[in-house]
């Protein structure tokens, strides 16, 4: 059975928080299918990976280690982006013009943007001697082909094989993985989770945009939830930073939305 928890915000939605809780309630694997740092503004938690020689960010660090037994990051997330901000401008490799491209680690291997220069910390630290090296869009959607497509593909079987599993997304992409069904979702936003079924939602999905391919017409929230009507809205009350940090207390503080989450699938 899988769970998907999304965001109704682009930023600070409250997803990790929402999804640390519900894998401490359940006992659920969790799993981050795509992730990203700015190197500028979430520069504290780049640094405490990249010291490591490894990259991966707080939320799939928060998220691995709340579900029972040992995993790593790197694990329930296959694919992490690290970019920082393009004050100039200029639209860069992926279209973006607010923000740069620097680099993805893809599974243990990276794809590198080759037309900018890299921080002196990664280029010291991560092990880049095979990483893919692209300038253009053409180089990456066949790195895409390459390397996430199959990265991708590996964790949905994994997702599927799993007893239960908490699908987090990432930003406010409304499903991080098309081949995955979830029986419900949750799409958080600051104080309140609308509840979906997960069959009608992931019809909505499909409906805002027309298809999918992996990397491009990524469905929003809004987008998908202004479509259908939730089967459960439920408050979530403000935490401090102990009990947000605390998956056992995310819990005990949202069990009124997980039980709602849970009788949404198994209707």
């Amino acid at each position: 059975m899988t769970l998907l928890v999304a965001g109704g915000n682009r930023v600070d939605a409250g997803k990790t928080v929402f999804s640390t809780g519900l894998v401490a309630r359940t006992g659920a694997v969790g799993f981050k299918p795509r992730a990203g740092n700015d190197f500028w503004f979430d520069h504290d938690d780049y640094r405490d990976a990249v010291d490591q020689g490894r990259l991966f960010g707080k939320d799939a660090r928060k998220l691995a280690a709340a579900a029972p037994g040992e995993r790593e990051p790197e694990d329930i997330n296959p694919v992490h982006r690290l970019w920082r901000p393009a004050p100039r401008g200029g639209a860069g490799i992926l279209g973006r013009e607010d923000r740069t491209f620097l680099l993805d680690r893809v599974g243990d291997r990276y794809v590198v943007n080759d037309g900018v220069e890299l921080p002196e910390s990664a280029s010291d630290s991560l092990d880049l001697d095979d990483a893919v090296r692209v300038t253009s869009l053409p180089e990456f959607n066949e790195a895409m082909a390459s390397l996430h497509a199959p990265a991708q593909e590996g964790l949905a079987e994994e997702i599927e094989a799993a007893d239960l599993a908490v699908v987090e997304s990432y930003a406010d992409v409304a499903r991080p993985l098309a081949n995955v069904d979830p029986l419900a979702v949750a799409v958080v936003s600051p104080g309140q989770v609308a509840i979906y079924d997960g069959a009608r939602y992931e019809k909505a999905c499909q409906v805002a945009s027309g298809g999918y391919e992996t990397g491009r017409l990524e469905e929003r929230v809004p987008d998908v939830t202004g479509l259908l009507d939730p089967v459960a809205r439920v408050t979530l009350p403000p935490l401090p930073r102990a009990e947000r940090n605390d998956p056992q207390a995310v819990a005990d503080a949202y069990d009124g939305a997980y039980e709602a989450l849970l009788d949404a699938a198994f209707a």
